[in-house]
């Protein structure tokens, strides 16, 4: 599921760093040591807080806008957006021929991690 919220990006005057919040998500909160690096933590710390709350449950807020936040000085307001895909296992029954089973087994391999990562080769994100 694609989620775009408001986040308000506070410059540290002290070191040229970013303090990222969420007015939206109470306790989301990031930082980036430059712009470029907090922009990165904000959709980071975004994604983690969205994909924490669908796997609780909890309902996931209506983004404000952007217009509505308001802002003091040395602070800006920038759109942010995040990506959550559901990471929870589903169980599968595949089958493989008997001398590939003993292989792997024989070199320790995790049969569910090599699946997906011949998944993810041929469907990429």
């Amino acid at each position: 599921m694609e989620y775009v919220f408001p986040a308000v990006f506070h410059a540290n005057d002290d070191n040229g760093s970013y303090t990222i919040t969420y007015p939206d998500l109470p306790g989301c909160i990031s930082e980036g040591k430059s712009l470029g690096n907090a922009m990165y933590m904000a959709q980071s710390a975004l994604s983690q807080w969205l994909s924490y709350l669908e796997e609780k449950g909890e309902k996931i807020p209506s983004p404000s806008s952007a217009k509505s936040i308001m802002v003091e000085a040395g602070e800006f307001t920038n759109l942010i957006r995040a990506e959550v895909k559901d990471a929870r296992a589903v169980r599968r029954t595949v089958s493989i021929p008997k001398w590939q089973d003993e292989k792997a087994t024989k070199a320790r391999l995790s049969l569910s991690r090599v699946l997906q990562d011949a998944l993810n080769e041929k469907l990429p994100v």
